[in-house]
């Protein structure tokens, strides 16, 4: 697990070739908007987050956010628990993103 600021975040991401980015809020922060091409997982709801986190290919790198950084933090030490390949968190969350959402 890393913790990247969003500048390092983005720029690993763009630099990826396996890159899945991962929306760890809640389906109410969704409707607020989300960083274009992001996959939709609940961290709040545990137990379904643990099943599909385990289906989940643990060879690929997963950039993972949420609104402030701190659940995306916990589901990147989850990740690297399970053996993930890489799981970067974004500092800051999407409080201090300053790029494109959809």
């Amino acid at each position: 697990m890393e913790n990247l600021s969003q500048e390092d975040w983005k720029q690993k991401l763009s630099s990826t070739d396996d890159a899945i980015i991962l929306d760890v809020r809640t389906p109410q922060e969704w409707a607020e908007g989300i960083i274009p091409g992001a996959e939709k997982l609940d961290f709040l709801d545990s137990s379904n987050f643990m099943n599909e986190i385990k289906e989940m290919d643990k060879d690929k790198n997963y950039f993972v956010y949420c609104r402030s950084g701190n659940r995306s933090g916990q589901a990147c030490q989850i990740m690297d628990q399970l053996g993930f390949k890489g799981a970067f968190n974004l500092i800051g969350g999407m409080m201090e993103w300053q790029g494109e959402t959809e």
